[in-house]
């Protein structure tokens, strides 16, 4: 089967230009392709994550992943779906963000000699002239036109940047370059950044008379229409030091059924005939909950993590497995003398996203100790009462942290 045809049969194609010419160029040679990471942070998380799983199928099927790392852009805030203007980073900590992403990508793509390069712009965009970055390539952008461009609209509400203005130009920019240095003749990305990377193959149209392609993937949304990979705690990261195996184990066995086997075809790497088999009429939806679950972990994770979260979930649901996985929060007694309600140490532990958020769910019965129901949102917690190996709070009926008091 022909590459974008499995991209489709699985989901992944939200928009392509040039198609039946993408047809034939992924055909007649192993074509290079690039996807984009900004380093605003020092790992991956789940926005990153199906991007990452499209450069697999794609380098499956002998293609020649370019990762660029945006260690240059990141310092030009991206305006995408944003309203507000994003934090402008330094150069120490773009560079120690790119550090952290280039090896956590190590452990998803093959990066041994001719299989994948990774590049960071930054070596090529602090070195522009201005005035000949403007006559190269700004001479090719049409303001009116990218003022409709999707990615500006929430921005020119509250007031866009000119800063944030020339991204679209930095972005099309890099695909120029990749082009002349590796060939690169595809960008992939999320379909949020539709506008820039079509701009990017435009411009290689239109300075190197060559075939350049755009693809992008559809986003993963939850139902009220919003991208998914949002806890209490915060993003749904990739690295184990931010979000655990079994919370990460967690987020996916707790989503909506009607999503399941939606992210089993664009999370995973099961055969789509496996995948039915799990959806056939009669069948468990618990079942592929599991298995979404476990599938996503052990690609992220490993399998052994993936089996220890899959063990840690059936101590809390089912009794009699070891539950040494479940998220687990320390506090000194010092804490408690601060402010020992139950409320306080459920955002502490990230239960909650904050008091008040903590307090609505004590109110409406969703909180437990152990098997124990909490009752007021003013209740405290003794920790001279707290047996060593700790107590279990839980939020609802599938959300469990371990809690602990060093002694």
């Amino acid at each position: 089967m022909h590459i974008l045809d499995t991209l489709k049969e699985r989901g992944y194609v939200a928009q392509v230009v040039y198609e039946d010419d993408l047809y034939k160029q992924l055909e007649r040679e192993p074509t290079p392709f690039y996807v984009g990471f900004d380093p605003t942070a020092s790992s991956l998380h789940f926005g990153h994550y199906i991007p990452v799983l499209v450069i697999k199928h794609l380098q499956q099927a002998g293609h020649k992943p370019i990762v660029l790392m945006g260690g240059g852009t990141a310092m030009v805030a991206d305006p995408t779906g944003k309203t507000e203007l994003r934090p402008i980073l330094s150069i120490e900590e773009v560079e120690r963000n790119v550090a952290g992403v280039k090896e956590q990508m190590s452990r998803f793509i093959d990066f041994s000699e001719g299989e994948a390069v990774m590049v960071n712009n930054a070596d090529w965009l602090l070195k522009l002239n201005y005035v000949g970055f403007l006559r190269e390539v700004g001479a090719h952008f049409s303001v009116n036109r990218m003022l409709t461009a999707e990615c500006y609209k929430q921005r020119m509400e509250k007031g866009l940047t000119f800063l944030e203005f020339n991204y679209m130009l930095m972005q099309a920019y890099d695909y120029l370059e990749l082009f002349r240095r590796y060939g690169c003749r595809l960008q992939v990305g999320g379909d949020d950044q539709w506008s820039n990377i079509l701009a990017g193959a435009d411009l290689i149209r239109r300075k190197e008379r060559q075939d350049a392609f755009a693809l992008t993937v559809k986003l993963l949304l939850n139902s009220d229409g919003e991208k998914m990979g949002k806890t209490a705690k915060g993003a749904v990261w990739l690295d184990a030091n931010r979000m655990s195996p079994y919370e990460f184990y967690q987020y996916w066995r707790n989503q909506p059924d009607g999503k399941i086997r939606e992210c089993l075809n664009l999370l995973t790497f099961m055969p789509l005939p496996e995948i039915a088999e799990l959806f056939k009429p009669g069948a468990d939806i618990n079942d592929a909950k599991r298995v979404l679950a476990y599938e996503t972990t052990a690609l992220i994770h490993g399998k052994e993590e993936a089996e220890k979260a899959r063990q840690a979930a059936a101590a809390l649901f089912s009794g009699g497995a070891d539950s040494a996985a479940v998220p687990t929060t320390a506090l000194a007694p010092s804490q408690f003398e601060k402010d020992a309600r139950v409320t306080t140490i459920l955002a502490l532990c990230g239960l909650a996203s904050s008091n008040s958020e903590a307090r609505r769910l004590v109110q409406s019965g969703s909180v437990y100790i152990d098997d124990t129901k909490v009752e007021s949102a003013d209740q405290t917690i003794d920790p001279d009462a707290i047996p060593s190996d700790g107590v279990l709070l839980r939020k609802g009926k599938k959300s469990f942290h371990r809690l602990i008091v060093q002694r």
